[in-house]
């Protein structure tokens, strides 16, 4: 499947995840955030959601989590340790690698993703991204780290209307880490390590000036 295919079917699935409100069951809520899960249909793990209130503008959220090589989120997130284009396909659209470090008191050791990333910037102010899994001639599975998989995911930075200055932060994670790793690990780690997310994030923006 051409990158650009694969692109319009990441956009529609993700756009569907935002829309659809059915199924979702609370797992964890803190001051930033409220956290849901349900079955994904797209693999045989969960998929999470995120929805929080960030007190920042949309473009300043956005300038910490826009996904590019040597930008902001590498220094907050403590889930990417490093960052890397692997190919630019258009303006909108490229391959990228994300490096994550050992997790969870070390029992998920460090993984490499591959993905084709969609940028897309909406009428109403949204900015947005989006992510799914794809291989790459150019970055082969390596020995020194577990090669993991996102399905589609994506992260949207909304304005609250009638509140300047705020923004929705809605973030969609199905990941499989690869491995052989317990279930309960599984269930367990992705809700603390979204919520730790919100938190960075909301102290992040603090230091953006747009």
């Amino acid at each position: 499947m051409a990158y650009e295919e694969r692109v319009r079917s990441l956009a529609a699935t993700v756009q569907l995840y935002r829309k659809d409100p059915s199924g979702w069951r609370s797992c964890k809520r803190t001051n930033e955030v409220s956290i849901y899960w349900r079955p994904s249909t797209e693999f045989s793990g969960n998929i999470y959601k995120g929805d929080g209130i960030v007190s920042a503008s949309p473009e300043a959220v956005w300038e910490c989590l826009k996904p590019e090589a040597g930008g902001l989120r590498t220094k907050w997130d403590q889930n990417v340790k490093d960052f890397e284009l692997i190919e630019t396909i258009s303006d909108t659209i490229s391959i990228c690698r994300t490096i994550t470090p050992s997790a969870f008191m070390k029992i998920i050791s460090p993984r490499d993703f591959v993905d084709v990333v969609l940028i897309k910037q909406y009428e109403d102010g949204t900015i947005a991204s989006a992510a799914t899994n794809v291989e790459h001639a150019l970055c082969p599975p390596q020995p020194t780290y577990v090669r993991g998989f996102n399905y589609p995911c994506g992260c949207f930075c909304i304005p609250v209307p009638g509140e300047p200055g705020k923004t929705q932060v809605l973030a969609f994670f199905q990941t499989d880490l690869g491995g052989y790793l317990p279930r309960t690990v599984v269930d367990s780690f992705f809700p603390s390590s979204m919520a730790g997310f919100y938190s960075n994030l909301t102290k992040a923006v603090k230091t953006v000036k747009t």
